[in-house]
């Protein structure tokens, strides 16, 4: 658990209070906090989880077990599961083991997903007992085809299928079908901590643990450091992945050690790629990485590997080189093991590694570890011959020439083999930055994380400060000030009334504005309406009558002249409508108007100001009475201009020529008006095709640019007038204020001195905050990091600076 320093209890309170104050001011709102509340949760969080990512078989587990200094975690090349394991503080004697198994679908789905790897086409159902022994016998052959667990990839994953068939056979009763069983340490009768620990290494039983949560005594642990191994981020079964990805993005994770393969394969893997760029998008983990190229004992035996991987630090790694290591995590860890063992116990080979040393009845097997250190002592070209005279006899097994070799060479073989591995730096280094720099970063960081934000609080205080300070402080100064501040408020009431107006009429324009879209719609709606209404109710008998009366010498009429007579009637109709909708969608926007300028500052400014709107309301009336008369204008002359045919309306080879031509002929039957009132559907349907398209033209393009012109053309030059106009009001406006003046200026006296008492409290509610958090700083010795105070007698000029360590933070540590 996180313990901190006495002037630190108080942060969270005093940094959310900061936070506080700067949501508190309209004007600093928008100033990003992410990163303050990120560095906050990590300095005052319980816990700092450690997160070990990496590519299956990556070593994880190992290097873990090398920082605890003790075989805690499983660890095998081929043991690819999806178990999560937590390792948490615990004081002596009070270790435990939390074992919560996966279930039976979830182990469907990795036996699935290593028999594809294995290319075993058998039916999976591992609930029966026979396909269960079927896979595993599989498995088996597969594993002895390859020559063991160490000479291949396909013998590591066959060797995993083993341990996951055997796991689920062995622990069949603690396996839920689809649930995750939870069970203690004690419920499986284990007294301590070894005793779990033994169970949960087994590869077996590990390989069907989905979370394993250890809690031990070690001073790496302490302060809520938690170390936590998951899955490979190229697991076979997808979701196993998905969970490291995830714990990686989750912002609950403080720092990650990113165990790398390139010492082993050459080059970054995809999925090495992708967690790398992972880890850069999570603010709660920053600059908090580790980067271990493990195995770095394949480059001694390959100089193309060691360039690779040389070119790769420097191409990829160059600015990390101070949180970067090569290690062996199986010759590092095990020779300190094997430092605590002698020849009575074959060095390990019948005590630490009993388990991997089976007599076969030909010879014993040889752990991975054996083959790795005569591989060692003979290849890699790092002991001294002075020093080391090493052989390996090809008459001996491994085994005996491991036993001989130690014998021979002892501890100091042993220290240099440790040297070589760089476990003893990472672990020096891991154990040095939790222990001792670990908390000064965490505060060195969120100090960084508010300095910005309390600069700009302080400098927003000062500046309210003064700015209140500098006005008078007498009513006789405040109403001369006032004065002669009257003239440029006229000035600005002008300019905004031309911005807003301005702003209105091009939303008009742009088609923004819904009010008058809604009535303009209507508009079109009506014109349609009312031109299907008079294109179905036109009377040629009417037409007739009309066309006979104008001549009265004559006792019939013309095809022509019915069509005239509807050209005229129907064009004066729609001009009718035209000009009612017009004036009504007029007669709406202006009243739109209005009420928005009612609803404006300058309005209500203006109003105080001179005691009235200066004519505003009446000037805005009078002008709509000239843009309605305009408007039907347009109206009248955009509608006269139907009584004339459509261009293409007698062209040949269109619908409307073969339509005259048809009622030409149905008309010519008689002269009598019995013909023409025959044909008065063809009539109607010619008189649709020249109106529909030239109505449709008006509504739809025309018009509307006619009506967002006259509204730009009479407007816009009003505004300009009107705000000439405001600026001719500073008599009134002088008049009217005197009146006023003397209780507004008191008034306004004594708003002054609430809000500069108000700012004062924040000041000094600023100042108590920011010097709790500086307390807390310098207990941390981080006294070049102090957040600024707010001092309304002087500028603030301080401008933060990240320094480089004039002195090692551990030496700093060492002081607190």
């Amino acid at each position: 658990m996180t313990q901190l320093l006495p002037q630190c209890q108080q942060l969270q309170n005093q940094v959310d209070r900061i936070l506080e104050l700067l949501h508190q001011e309209p004007a600093l709102r928008q100033q990003d906090i992410t990163a303050v509340q990120s560095s906050l949760k990590k300095a005052v969080a319980p816990k700092f989880e450690i997160v070990f990512a990496g590519a299956f078989s990556a070593g994880k587990s190992m290097l873990i077990n090398a920082l605890l200094e003790r075989e805690l975690l499983y660890s095998a090349e081929g043991h690819a599961t999806g178990t999560e394991c937590y390792i948490e503080y615990a004081e002596p004697d009070q270790g435990r083991v939390v074992l919560t198994f996966l279930s039976g679908l979830e182990i469907k789905d990795q036996v699935t997903a290593l028999c594809e790897r294995l290319d075993i086409k058998a039916a999976i159902n591992i609930d029966e007992p026979e396909v269960l022994k079927l896979l595993r016998q599989i498995g088996e052959a597969k594993l002895t085809k390859e020559g063991g667990e160490s000479k291949s990839q396909l013998a590591k994953q066959a060797k995993a299928l083993i341990l996951l068939l055997d796991g689920f056979a062995e622990n069949s009763s603690r396996i839920h079908p689809v649930n995750n069983n939870t069970f203690s340490m004690e419920q499986f009768n284990f007294s301590n901590l070894k005793e779990a620990a033994s169970y949960a290494r087994r590869g077996s039983n590990s390989s069907v643990l989905k979370r394993i949560e250890y809690y031990c005594y070690h001073p790496l642990l302490k302060d809520g450091n938690v170390l936590i191994d998951l899955p490979g981020i190229d697991a076979p079964v997808k979701r196993d992945a998905e969970l490291t990805y995830r714990k990686i993005e989750d912002p609950e994770t403080s720092a990650v050690v990113c165990v790398l393969k390139p010492a082993s394969e050459g080059d970054m893997t995809t999925e090495e790629t992708e967690l790398l760029e992972k880890m850069r998008s999570n603010p709660g983990i920053r600059d908090r990485v580790f980067y271990v190229f493990n195995r770095i004992d394949e480059t001694w035996y390959n100089s193309q590997l060691r360039q690779r991987l040389d070119d790769l630090i420097v191409t990829q790694f160059r600015d990390n080189n101070n949180r970067l290591y090569k290690t062996s995590g199986l010759l590092g860890f095990w020779g300190s093991q094997i430092k605590q063992t002698s020849e009575r116990d074959r060095y390990g080979l019948d005590s630490l590694f009993a388990e991997s040393v089976k007599n076969t009845g030909i010879q014993e097997d040889t752990p991975q570890f054996v083959n790795e250190f005569n591989r060692y002592c003979a290849n890699s070209g790092k002991l001294s011959p002075s020093q080391f005279k090493i052989a390996v006899y090809s008459y001996e097994t491994p085994n005996e020439n491991y036993v001989r070799i130690l014998n021979e060479c002892g501890t100091s073989l042993l220290n240099q083999l440790i040297s070589d591995s760089g476990i003893e730096e990472f672990r020096r280094s891991i154990t040095n930055y939790l222990t001792n720099e670990k908390r000064p970063l965490l505060f060195k960081t969120l100090a960084n994380d508010l300095q910005p934000v309390c600069l700009l609080l302080s400098r927003h205080y000062v500046q309210q400060y003064r700015d209140l300070e500098s006005q008078p402080v007498n009513i006789e100064g405040l109403k001369l000030r006032r004065m002669e501040q009257l003239n440029n408020d006229l000035r600005l009431l002008g300019i905004a009334l031309n911005k807003h107006i301005t702003q209105e009429v091009n939303e008009v324009v742009t088609n923004q504005c819904l009010t008058f879209e809604e009535d303009f719609r209507k508009l079109k709606v009506r014109m349609v309406c009312r031109m299907d209404e008079l294109l179905n109710t036109f009377s040629v008998e009417e037409a007739y009558r009309q066309a006979t009366l104008t001549h009265p010498r004559n006792s019939t009429a013309p095809l022509l002249a019915i069509l005239v007579e509807a050209f005229y009637y129907l064009s004066n109709e729609l001009e009718e409508v035209l000009a009612e909708e017009s004036e009504r969608t007029i007669a709406n926007y202006f009243a739109y108007l209005l009420e928005r300028i009612r609803r404006q500052d300058y309005y209500r400014d203006l109003c105080r100001l001179v005691g009235g709107d200066a004519g505003l309301e009446q000037t805005v009336k009078n002008l709509e009475v000239q843009v309605q008369q305009a408007v039907r204008a347009a109206a009248s002359t955009e509608c006269d201009r139907f009584v004339r045919e459509s261009p293409r309306f007698y062209d040949e080879g269109t619908f409307s020529i073969y339509q005259f031509r048809k009622v030409l002929q149905q008309t010519s039957q008689s002269f009598d008006c019995i013909s023409m009132k025959d044909a008065e559907p063809a009539i109607r349907q010619l008189l649709k095709l020249d109106f529909e398209p030239k109505v449709k033209h008006t509504i739809q393009s025309t018009f509307r640019q006619t009506v967002n012109q006259t509204l730009k053309t009479h407007l816009l030059p009003l505004v300009k007038q009107q705000e000439e106009m405001i600026l001719q009001q500073y008599n009134r406006a002088r008049s009217h204020l005197e009146k006023t003046l003397e209780r507004e200026a008191q008034e306004q006296l004594d708003s002054n001195q609430i809000q500069l008492q108000e700012v004062q409290d924040k000041i000094a509610d600023y100042n108590e905050v920011v010097s709790g958090i500086n307390s807390c700083l310098q207990a941390m010795l981080l006294d070049r990091y102090q957040l600024p105070l707010a001092n309304s007698q002087e500028a603030i000029e301080v401008e933060f600076v990240e320094e480089e360590e004039d002195v090692e933070l551990a030496e700093v540590v060492e002081m607190i």
